[in-house]
């Protein structure tokens, strides 16, 4: 049998050589239609209005979405950990505390984590003062 290190390598530059060769083609291929809507900035659905100084938006929403991808994260990297805990307790060499360790640091971690977030208020959604002026009439 050959050396494993020989298809990592093979898998590398296939990983590396597939995306590098589809942008290429790609800008050889498509159009360039220079336009002022492609120019303008795009901010999330947000339409800037003046200079990128005074633009003013909550980002509460992005504070929660991007703990949300955190969390979220946590529960594909808690979910396999399961799996593989109930095997390694069964077996006496591996024992409790070894397995349990790192899962108890990892989501003490995310604990301190939540409470830095919860302290500094990333986790209250509170509305901007434009978002509800206005918001109880019907004009």
């Amino acid at each position: 049998m050959s050396n494993p290190w020989i298809a990592i390598g093979a898998l590398a530059v296939v990983a590396v050589a597939i995306p590098v060769s589809m942008m290429a083609v790609s800008s050889l291929l498509r159009p360039s239609v220079p336009e002022q809507g492609k120019r303008t900035t795009y901010e999330s659905g947000e339409v800037p209005t003046g200079s990128s100084q005074q633009i003013k938006f909550n980002i509460q929403y992005y504070m929660v979405a991007l703990l949300f991808v955190i969390f979220d994260i946590e529960t594909v990297l808690i979910f396999p950990w399961t799996v593989i805990y109930r095997d390694a307790v069964s077996t006496p060499a591996v024992g409790m505390t070894k397995v349990l360790l790192p899962m108890v640091v990892f989501i003490g971690v995310l604990v301190v984590g939540l409470g830095w977030a919860w302290r500094n208020g990333a986790v209250q959604w509170v509305r901007s003062p434009r978002a509800t002026k206005g918001a109880d009439t019907y004009e």
